[in-house]
């Protein structure tokens, strides 16, 4: 008999998700991928593609979704918000060349070949409301994404993050990513006959990044130097807390997401002093593997593979695979090796940034209700990112062959 009980609704449907998203990340773990990967691919079982629609509903019906996904953003929040308080700006200060030339290139090449495939793609994929500029722009950005969280995630699993690749891959899609949805922005205004819209965004996202790190990191830093070794009491954990809501806050405000927020406060608090370090302890776990699990689910969750029913449908999708897979490694690997970095770092760092996914899902929803993009191609383009995030284990294993006994995945119990 269905649950008729908001609670009880979302109480199954959370523990549906993390029980699938636990059981399947074991399973893609014998393929050497990140449990990531099945956390994502838990959303797609217990979907209506799988599972059917009214099983489906059963364990998670609609009436319960809204509010688990309201759990899972959160979640993905203090997630990102503890990948910011680990990352070690040191290190990137010695890369400032390669991080902004890469950065650039890994934008700009799937960029241009995501609009190359706009001839291809519009007639029979664009919404009917769609304009050839909307469209074309919005295939653009939707090959240059790459998955921030999903990055932060297999980096962390790979025990690569707190090394100097690691950390430039991880700022490289950070930046990356910002840009994007700021041209995203435009994009929507674009589809909205409001480019204005999109340029304030742009403006709204530059004054963020100023107020940020010329009033908000000095403060920070002070105030972390006035309290030292001291251990962390509630009141001062629940003033970092109300700090990371009203940033992740403002970024959702201003058009370029709440992750972005969370992650920026993290990134400008010192990463070594004990608050920081004591934050990692305490949320890490809790965000892991309860939160963390249901957002890749949930996501997951959108994606409706019965709509690829025609072989030619699967053709033009390997298609849009290729052209994602040699626009993100080809731009990453040619920057770097033009900046000094040796030719297999340059291409560990192109299998990084050709990670899609959790950031990928979300624009390409934009996209869906803007009327930009078909059903069909938003499942094309969703089996995408999932193909080019699970490349990238195989990818590592193969170009790091010496880490393989000391960077296995490690399985969330």
């Amino acid at each position: 008999m269905p649950l008729t009980d908001p609670l009880s609704q979302v109480l199954l449907a959370l523990a549906a998700v993390i029980a699938a998203g636990v059981v399947l990340g074991k399973l893609v773990g014998f393929l050497g991928q990140p449990p990531v990967i099945g956390e994502v691919l838990a959303g797609i079982v217990l979907g209506p593609s799988l599972l059917g629609a009214r099983l489906s509903g059963m364990l998670l019906p609609a009436t319960a979704t809204p509010l688990l996904g309201i759990l899972a953003q959160l979640g993905i929040l203090l997630y990102m918000f503890t990948v910011g308080l680990e990352l070690s700006g040191g290190s990137l200060r010695q890369q400032v060349k390669t991080l902004a030339v890469t950065s650039l290139a890994s934008l700009l090449v799937p960029f241009l070949l995501g609009m190359a495939l706009t001839p291809v793609l519009f007639i029979r994929f664009a919404h009917k409301e769609a304009s050839l500029t909307s469209f074309s722009l919005f295939m653009g950005i939707s090959l240059s994404v790459t998955a921030f969280p999903v990055l932060a995630r297999i980096l962390t699993d790979r025990q690569m993050f707190q090394t100097p690749l690691g950390t430039l891959a991880l700022a490289c899609a950070a930046i990356g990513d910002v840009i994007a949805w700021c041209l995203l922005a435009i994009v929507v205004g674009v589809a909205k006959a409001q480019v204005g819209v999109g340029v304030t965004i742009v403006w709204g996202t530059l004054g963020y990044l100023a107020a940020m790190l010329l009033i908000v990191r000095p403060l920070a830093r002070r105030l972390m130097r006035h309290w030292g070794d001291e251990p962390l009491t509630p009141a001062r954990g629940a003033l970092v807390l109300v700090a990371v809501l009203l940033s992740a806050l403002a970024t959702e405000e201003i058009g370029i997401h709440a992750v972005f927020g969370a992650f920026l406060l993290g990134a400008i608090l010192p990463h070594q002093s004990t608050l920081a370090q004591t934050l990692i302890r305490q949320l890490q776990p809790v965000v892991s593997t309860l939160l963390l699990p249901a957002f890749f689910a949930l996501t997951g969750m959108r994606t409706r593979i019965d709509f690829l029913s025609e072989g030619s449908a699967w053709l033009i999708c390997a298609g849009i695979i290729l052209v994602a897979t040699l626009g993100k490694v080809g731009g990453t690997f040619f920057a770097a090796r033009g900046t000094g970095v040796g030719a297999r770092d340059a291409l560990v760092l192109g299998a990084l940034m050709n990670t899609r996914g959790l950031m990928e899902l979300i624009v390409l929803n934009i996209g869906l209700d803007l009327h930009v993009i078909s059903p069909t191609l938003f499942a094309m383009m969703v089996v995408m990112a999932l193909v080019t995030t699970m490349m990238t284990a195989p990818a590592l294993l193969w170009l790091l062959p010496d880490s393989r006994k000391t960077t296995q995945w490690r399985q969330h119990d």
